[in-house]
Formats: C-alpha cells, sequence, structure tokens
C-alpha cells in the first residue's frame, strides 16, 4: 500500500490486483489516481510487435501478450515520442538500444533540462536524471527517456513556477532509493508541474520522479476495468502476470 495516503486522509478508493495497488486520493484539491509496482513484478515497455508493427493502444499490448499466456495488469503511456510514435529519447526494450540518450536541451518539455531516464533492471527500477544515467551507464532491461524530472533527490525541478498558469492531465513515475517500489500517478483533474511535482515529493515520498507525459496521458488498469482510449501512444510501460 502507498504509505502516506492513510495518514493525510487523502484514500477515496482502493483496488488490488495481485501484482498492482491502486487508489485513488486528493491532494490539494486535485484528484490523481496512483499505482504501486513492487519490483519483482513483470515490469516491461512495448512499443512494437513481432513484425514491427507499431501497437499503440492498451488492447494491443494484451492481444501480442496472449500467445504466452499473459496479460497486462495495469498499463500506462511511458514518455513522449513523435509523429510516427517512435521516442523522442533514450529507449530499451529487451536489453536492445532503440533510441540513444539525449543528453542535450532541447524544445518543449523534453528538452526542459533536467530531464531523465526510468530504468528497469532486475529486481529493480529507477529513475536517474539523464547525466547521472549517462555517468553510471546501467544495465537496463527496459529504459524510457522523457521530462522534465519532476523530483530529483527530493527536490522540485528547479524551473517549476508555483504560479504556473499552465495545467494539464499528466502522468509520471517514481521510485524508491533501494528500487524497490514503483510508484505511477496520473491525475484526473488539470493540475501544473509544480503542482505534480509536489504530490511525489510530499505524498508519494519518491526521491526520483519523472514526468512521462501530459493531454495524452492514459492509463489502464484490470481490477477497475480502465482502459483509457485515444490515439495511439508511443511507449508503454506495463505490469504482466499469467492470464487465468
Amino acid at each position: 500500500m502507498i504509505r502516506a495516503f492513510v495518514t493525510l486522509g487523502a484514500v477515496l478508493w482502493a483496488a488490488q490486483a495481485h501484482a498492482v495497488t491502486c487508489e485513488k486520493l486528493t491532494h490539494e484539491d486535485n484528484r490523481y489516481t496512483v499505482c504501486e509496482v513492487d519490483a519483482s513484478e513483470d515490469l516491461r515497455l512495448f512499443l512494437n510487435d513481432d513484425q514491427g508493427e507499431l501497437l499503440g493502444h492498451f488492447s494491443s499490448v494484451n492481444d501480442t501478450l496472449a500467445p504466452e499466456g499473459k496479460q497486462l495488469v495495469f498499463a500506462m503511456n511511458a514518455g513522449m515520442y513523435h509523429d510516427d510514435r517512435s521516442p523522442v529519447g533514450h529507449y530499451v526494450e529487451n536489453g536492445q538500444e532503440k533510441m540513444r540518450v539525449i543528453p542535450n536541451a532541447g524544445p518543449g518539455n523534453f528538452g526542459l533540462l533536467p530531464n531523465g531516464v526510468f530504468c528497469i533492471r532486475e529486481g529493480r527500477a529507477d529513475v536517474f536524471e539523464t547525466l547521472t544515467f549517462v555517468d553510471q551507464a546501467p544495465q537496463c532491461r527496459f529504459a524510457t527517456q522523457s521530462g522534465p524530472m519532476l523530483v530529483i533527490d527530493g527536490k522540485l525541478h528547479p524551473r517549476f513556477l508555483p504560479d504556473s498558469t499552465s495545467p494539464y492531465i499528466r502522468n509520471g513515475v517514481g521510485t524508491s532509493a533501494d528500487g524497490t517500489r514503483t510508484v505511477f500517478a496520473i491525475s484526473d483533474d488539470y493540475v501544473t508541474f509544480h503542482e505534480f511535482g509536489r504530490l511525489f515529493r510530499d505524498v508519494l515520498e519518491t526521491p526520483n520522479a519523472l514526468f512521462l507525459d501530459g493531454n495524452i496521458s492514459r492509463m489502464y488498469e484490470r481490477a477497475s476495468n480502465r482502459s483509457d482510449i485515444g490515439f495511439s501512444l508511443g511507449p508503454i510501460v506495463g505490469v504482466v502476470e499469467d492470464a487465468p
């Protein structure tokens, strides 16, 4: 369970899906859905099927898992992409690098440095600031780069403004210092970067957290029958379990 919720009196609803705990909460009058994943679970990234065709939708990911006798428990869009849905930044799937690290500043939210990389390894998952990621060069089984960072070593991104007038539906991911907790969040209201970062820093208590995207943010959760629909996505992150 996500420890800070009950003490803050913020829990509105909770559901246990074998590999994932998802809860709804309200923080500073903004509503969120938050899902916590233990590092021992089967957490993957998805982009294309075996024929190289874009998956793009949660239903397509489930279709490609079916021959393995697997299914999604939870999923979320996992980083920014170009018009052809290819990743803007670093992307690794099953140990194969599909896109290199982009360490320099650039346009849009992705280029609002510092940005970061979400790295999934055996038994742990971590959010790294990009230059730290380059310096440490961890061997990720799966990785996706996005930006900006929301929380960096316990501090909000230095360019976030408390009085920002740019609210959107947003989603992101944070990890614990020991890599055993991965916490995904999506806002159910329009929020600013500063508000979203405070959620990860003050409520979810993740010392490092990464913005995944905004406006197109979508989530899948089997236990609550939630499966947001819309235009095709680029990278998708998901927790996989055996199908019944």
